[in-house]
C-alpha cells in the first residue's frame, strides 16, 4: 500500500526534485515505511510505502529488464502469482518478490490493456519511456483514489488532493459546479472534485498522456443485470460460497500482521466466518462501540467474534467529536457529510495498534440489496398513478408555499416525481434546485441554475444500466456513485490516516460479476433484503441474532451531539458572520433550523451536520492552503531555469535519474 504522486511537464522543462519530494510529504500517512523516486528529464513518478508484501526487495517506483518502462502503485494485486508464474513462463525475469513488478511485465506483453489483467485494488502509474506516455489507471470500484490536473501545459497526479496543491497551490480554488453536488449528495461524486482544476480519474478507468494530449476512456463495467439461468438454491449459495471463499483467500496474502473490522452486521460476519476457516490461528477482529445503547452495536460484533473464536477487541469511545472533526476534515481535502466516518477512523486507530492489513465487509449492501431505501422505494410504485402535470403544478407552485416543517412535505415532493427522479430524491440531501431551494441566499441558487445539472450524471448511470427492473438499476447507480464517492472514499480516507490497509473482498470483481448475473429476487425478496448472503450465512453458523436485527450501520448519535457536546460549536460557526458571508445560504433560514434542532422542535441533524461538514472544510483545509505561487512560477519569474537538483542535504539515495 503506497501514496503516489507525479509530474509530466510539457516541453523541454524539467521536474523540480524538491517540488515531487513536497508532494510526496503530503502523503507519509499512506507509505510511513519508505519512499522512492525517479526523475528523468520532464517526469517524475514518486511515492510513499506502506510495506506489506515483500517487505526487504520491492521499493519504487518498479522498473522492467531494461530500465525503460517504470510503475509506481497504491494498492494490491491479489492474483500477482498466478500472473508471475505466466509471464515468467514467456521470458520475463523478476527483481523483486513484489506483486506489483507484474504490472510492467504485463505492459510489456499487452500494452494499457493490462490492466483487464489485474485483479484487485490499485490506483497506479506507469511510464512508458520509450513510448514517450503516462498511463494512470484505477481499479474496478474505485477503492484507491486518484486525482489529476492538467495546468498550464502539466500534468500533475497523486493519490491525494493536497499532492497536487503542493506542487500547485494556485490550484486549491473552490468549484462551485462541484460544491453544487456536494448539497446534493453529501460528497463530491467523480469525475468532479472540490476544486476547479483538479478532477478525479472514475473507477474502472484509465488515462493515457502523450505529447500534450490527454485520454481517459472505460476499460471494466459491470456486466448485465439478471442474465443467469435459474438454478436451484442449494446450487446458488455452493457457487456463492466458493467465490467468497476464494475472494477472502487471495486477500489473506501478508508478509505483516492481518485482521478484519468487525462491525456484527452481515457483511463483516461472513468475512470473518470465511477468515476463521482459512486460518489455522485465531482471526484478530476489532469492533467500536458508543456510550449510547442505542447505537452501540459492539454486542453482535462480541457475539459473532465468540461464534469463531477469534482475538477480539473492542473499544467503546467517547470521542472528542470537535477536536475530531477538525482533524478530519483536514484528512478528507473535500467536503464530506458522511457521519460515520467518526467510528470508521476510530476503529482503524484501534486496529492498526495491532494489525497493517484488515478486511472488511463494504460492498455488501451495493451487490445484495442492503439497503432499506431500495425497497421503500419500491413500495412507492403507486405513486406512479399520479399524473405528471399534477406533479409539476405542485413542484413549481404549492411546494415552497408551505411552511418548512409542514409534516409530509417533503414526501409530497417526492410522491409528485417519475420513478427514476424518486431514487434521486431519496439520495439527495439539500437539492439547491429541488426542494430544498429555500434554505439557500437567491445568488447562490441563480448562479447554480448556471452550472452543469448535478443530476445528470446520476440520470446517465440509471438510463446506462445494463438492467430491466428498477431495483437493478438502483443498485447499478450506487455501485457508481455512493459506493466509491462515499463508502469507499470514507474507508481509503480513515484507514490511510492510519496507516491501515484495509481490503475488500466483497467486492472482488469476479464475485461481483457472478452476483449482479442473478435474478433480482435473490438479492432483495419481498422486504427481505440480501436474501442469499443471509442464507449463506446461515450455512456458515453466523448466530441468528445476528441475521434478525434490523439493519442499522454505523449510525451515530449525531441529533444528540447537536443539541449537547457540539452545540456551542454548531451555534458559534454556523451562524457566525463568517459562515454566512461565504454566499451559499439564507441567514433567517440558517437561524431557523439551528433554533428549530436545538429546541427538539424538529431534528435537523442530518442538514446541519452537512452544512458544518462544508464550513470545517473551508476552515480547516482550504482556508490555512499555501497561497503563494508555486516554486515553479517563481523560478519562472526570477529567471532560474525549471531543472534544479536537490539540495545535498536533501538527497535520496532512491533518487533515480
Amino acid at each position: 500500500m503506497c501514496g503516489i504522486a507525479g509530474i509530466v511537464a510539457c516541453n523541454d522543462e524539467l521536474v523540480d526534485p524538491a517540488s515531487l519530494r513536497r508532494m510526496c510529504q503530503t502523503l507519509v500517512h499512506r507509505g510511513p515505511d519508505d519512499e522512492g523516486y525517479y526523475l528523468r528529464g520532464p517526469v517524475g513518478l514518486g511515492m510513499r510505502r506502506l510495506s506489506v508484501i515483500d517487505l526487504s526487495t520491492g521499493q519504487q517506483p518498479i522498473h522492467n529488464e531494461d530500465e525503460s518502462i517504470r510503475v509506481t502503485c497504491n494498492g494490491e494485486i491479489y492474483n500477482c502469482i498466478e500472473l508471475r508464474q505466466e509471464l515468467e513462463s514467456r521470458g520475463h525475469r523478476f527483481y523483486t518478490h513484489s506483486d506489483v513488478e507484474v504490472i510492467v511485465h504485463l505492459y510489456e506483453e499487452f500494452g494499457s490493456d493490462c490492466i483487464t489483467r489485474l485483479r484487485g485494488m490499485f490506483a497506479l502509474a506507469l511510464y512508458d519511456e520509450p513510448g514517450q506516455k503516462l498511463l494512470l489507471a484505477r481499479d474496478r470500484f474505485g477503492k484507491k483514489p486518484l486525482h489529476y490536473a492538467f495546468h498550464e501545459g502539466r500534468l500533475l497526479f497523486g493519490s491525494e488532493i493536497k499532492a497536487i496543491l503542493a506542487a500547485e497551490p494556485e490550484l486549491a480554488s473552490v468549484n462551485p459546479a462541484g460544491i453544487l453536488q456536494y448539497f446534493y449528495y453529501g460528497y463530491v461524486p467523480d469525475p468532479h472534485s472540490a476544486y476547479r482544476h483538479i478532477r478525479k480519474l472514475p473507477p474502472g478507468h484509465l488515462l493515457e498522456y502523450r505529447a500534450g494530449q490527454l485520454t481517459v476512456r472505460k476499460y471494466w463495467d459491470l456486466p448485465a443485470y439478471g442474465t443467469r439461468q435459474l438454478i436451484s438454491e442449494e446450487e446458488c449459495l455452493d457457487e456463492l460460497e466458493r467465490r467468497l471463499a476464494e475472494a477472502v483467500r487471495l486477500r489473506l496474502l501478508s508478509d505483516v500482521p492481518l485482521g478484519a473490522l468487525l462491525s456484527g452486521g452481515v457483511d463483516s460476519s461472513v468475512v470473518v466466518a470465511l477468515m476463521a476457516r482459512a486460518t489455522s490461528a485465531p482471526v484478530k477482529t476489532f469492533s467500536i462501540g458508543f456510550r449510547e445503547v442505542a447505537f452501540d452495536e459492539s454486542n453482535y460484533a462480541r457475539t459473532v467474534a465468540e461464534r469463531f473464536g477469534t482475538e477480539h477487541h473492542a473499544l467503546v469511545v467517547d470521542p472528542n467529536i470537535e477536536e475530531t472533526l477538525d482533524h478530519l476534515t483536514c484528512v478528507l481535502e473535500e467536503p464530506f457529510a458522511d457521519s460515520s466516518m467518526l467510528p470508521t477512523y476510530y476503529v482503524c486507530q484501534m486496529a492498526r495498534k495491532h494489525v497493517t492489513v484488515a478486511l472488511s465487509g463494504d460492498g455488501g449492501d451495493e451487490l445484495f440489496a442492503g439497503y432499506d431505501r431500495y425497497a421503500i422505494n419500491l413500495s412507492r410504485r403507486n405513486f406512479d398513478r399520479i399524473p405528471a402535470n399534477f406533479g409539476r403544478w405542485y413542484r413549481r407552485i404549492v411546494h415552497d408555499r408551505l411552511p418548512a416543517a409542514t409534516y409530509g412535505r417533503n414526501l409530497a415532493w417526492n410522491a409528485s416525481l417519475p420513478v427514476r427522479d424518486r431514487y434521486l430524491d431519496d439520495v439527495s440531501y439539500l437539492p439547491v434546485l429541488g426542494r430544498e431551494r429555500a434554505l439557500f441566499c437567491q445568488e447562490f441558487v441563480d448562479n447554480a441554475e448556471g452550472l452543469p445539472d448535478p443530476l445528470a450524471s446520476f440520470h446517465e448511470h440509471y438510463d446506462a444500466a445494463a438492467a430491466s427492473d428498477p431495483l437493478s438499476r438502483m443498485q447499478y447507480l450506487d455501485s457508481k456513485t455512493y459506493l466509491p464517492g462515499d463508502i469507499l472514499t470514507k474507508v481509503d480516507r480513515m484507514s490511510m490516516a492510519n496507516s491501515l490497509e484495509v481490503r475488500s473482498p466483497l467486492l472482488d470483481h469476479e464475485v461481483a460479476e457472478w452476483v449482479t448475473s442473478l435474478p433480482a429476487s435473490w438479492k432483495l425478496r419481498g422486504k427481505d433484503s440480501k436474501y442469499l448472503l443471509k442464507k449463506l450465512a446461515e450455512r456458515l453458523g453466523i448466530p441468528a441474532a445476528v441475521l434478525r436485527r434490523r439493519k442499522q450501520g454505523f449510525q451515530l448519535p449525531v441529533k444528540n451531539w447537536l443539541s449537547g457536546q457540539l452545540r456551542n460549536k454548531l451555534l458559534d460557526v454556523l451562524v457566525e458572520p463568517r459562515t454566512l458571508q461565504r454566499g451559499y445560504f439564507r441567514p433567517a433560514a440558517v437561524r431557523g433550523m439551528v433554533d428549530e434542532h436545538v429546541s427538539g422542535r424538529r431534528d435537523r441533524s442530518s442538514a446541519l451536520w452537512q452544512m458544518l461538514a462544508l464550513e470545517l472544510w473551508h476552515r480547516n483545509f482550504l482556508e490555512v492552503q499555501p497561497q503563494s505561487r508555486s516554486d515553479r512560477h517563481k523560478r519562472k519569474e526570477e529567471g532560474h531555469a525549471t531543472r534544479g537538483a536537490l539540495p545535498e542535504d536533501q538527497k535520496s539515495p532512491t533518487l533515480h535519474a
